[in-house]
C-alpha cells in the first residue's frame, strides 16, 4: 500500500483513482463497507482505491482540548488500511492553511488535479472548505463537467442504529469494550512501545508493561483483561490497568500491562493491546497493601473472564 504523507504536495496520480473521503478513525464496520465498496469500484475501473483522511482529525485542530478521543493513530489506521486492501491512502495535512482552502479550490487542486478523481463515495452530510460551505451538491455539480460519479456511502446498522465512532467511543467510555467490538468488527485496540517506567509493579509482585500513548484512548478509566500482541508475531493474555494511578497521586493517564505467566525483557518494543473484558473501575486505596490485595483479585477475575471468552 502506497502512503502519501501530503496529498497537498502529491504530484498527481497518472491515470486517475477511486476515491473515498474522511476521518476513518478506528475503522469500524461502517467504514469497513465502505472501503469494500470503494475496492469494487476500483476494480471494475481498473484503478487504484484511494482513501483520502486528515491528518489532525479537523475537530482536534479546532479544538484541541474539546475533540472526542481519537479511537486510532495515524500508524494504526494505515495498517488496517493495508489489511482491507486499500491501494493508497492520501493524508490531508490539516493546518492553517488547509483550514482556508477555499471549497473550490479543495475540489479543483487536490481532488482533480492532485488525485484526478474518476468515482467519489462521500456521505451526503460531507462538507469540505473553509468555513464547511462545500457540499455535496457543488461536488456534484463540479463532477457533472468531468463526467465523474458521485455515489453514496453504504450505512450499516447495529442493533437498529448506524454504526460510527461517536458510537464506539460511547460504548468504550460506559466500559462496553465488548459492544465497542460489535461496532469495530475486533476488539478495540491500543499500540505503543513499552517504556521504562516507576517499576511500583514489580515492587508490588506484578512486573507490568508500561506503553507509551501516541494519544488519549478512549476507554473508561479501570482494569480490563487484555490480548497482547508482541514484536514476534505471539500473543499474550494479560490484565491491564488504565488511568491515573490515583493511590500513588498520579496525574497523567497511563496503560500498564501485567502479562500472565510471562518473563521476559520487553523494553523498547512495540506492542498492541486489545480490550477484551471491563473488569471494575478505577479507584483509589487507603495502602499499597490493599492494592496489592486488589491486584492479586483481579488478575484471578481476568483470568476467569479470559478462560471463558475462550471456552465460549
Amino acid at each position: 500500500m502506497r502512503v502519501i504523507r501530503s496529498v497537498q504536495r502529491c504530484a498527481g496520480l497518472p491515470g486517475g483513482c477511486v476515491l473515498t473521503i474522511g476521518n476513518f478513525d478506528g475503522l469500524h464496520l461502517g467504514h469497513q463497507a465502505i472501503i469494500a465498496r470503494l475496492r469494487e469500484r476500483a476494480r471494475a475501473l481498473q484503478l487504484p482505491s484511494v482513501v483520502m483522511t486528515f491528518e489532525p482529525m479537523p475537530r482536534a485542530f479546532f479544538d484541541p482540548d474539546g475533540a472526542p478521543a481519537r479511537l486510532s493513530s495515524l500508524r494504526e489506521k494505515l495498517e488496517d488500511a493495508r489489511a482491507l486492501g486499500v491501494d493508497i491512502v492520501a493524508c490531508a495535512r490539516f493546518d492553517a492553511e488547509f483550514a482556508a482552502m477555499s471549497a473550490d479550490r479543495f475540489i479543483t487542486d487536490l481532488l482533480e488535479r492532485r488525485l484526478d478523481a474518476r468515482h467519489i463515495l462521500v456521505g451526503e452530510d460531507f462538507r469540505f472548505g473553509r468555513g464547511r460551505t462545500g457540499d455535496v451538491a457543488l461536488l456534484r455539480a463540479h463532477a457533472a463537467q468531468r463526467g465523474v460519479d458521485i455515489a453514496p456511502l453504504p450505512e450499516i446498522c447495529v442493533d437498529g442504529a448506524r454504526v460510527s465512532s461517536t458510537r464506539v467511543r460511547r460504548a468504550l467510555a460506559d466500559g462496553r469494550p465488548d459492544q465497542a467490538a460489535r461496532l469495530l468488527g475486533h476488539s478495540y485496540r491500543v499500540s505503543g512501545r513499552v517504556v521504562t517506567g516507576e517499576r511500583l509493579g514489580r515492587t508490588l509482585g506484578f512486573p507490568t508493561l508500561n506503553i507509551r500513548l501516541a494519544r488519549r484512548p478512549a476507554p473508561r478509566y479501570g482494569v480490563y483483561a487484555v490480548e497482547v500482541g508482541l514484536a514476534d508475531g505471539t500473543r499474550r493474555s494479560g490484565a491491564a490497568s488504565f488511568g491515573v494511578r490515583p493511590t500513588v497521586n498520579g496525574r497523567e493517564p497511563l496503560l500498564e500491562v501485567y502479562l500472565l505467566d510471562f518473563e521476559g525483557d520487553l523494553y523498547g518494543q512495540r506492542v498492541d493491546v486489545s480490550f477484551e473484558s471491563f473488569i471494575r473501575e478505577e479507584v483509589r486505596f487507603d495502602s499499597l497493601e490493599a492494592l496489592t490485595d486488589q491486584m492479586h483479585r483481579d488478575v484471578d477475575r481476568v483470568r476467569a473472564c479470559l478462560q471463558e471468552r475462550r471456552s465460549s
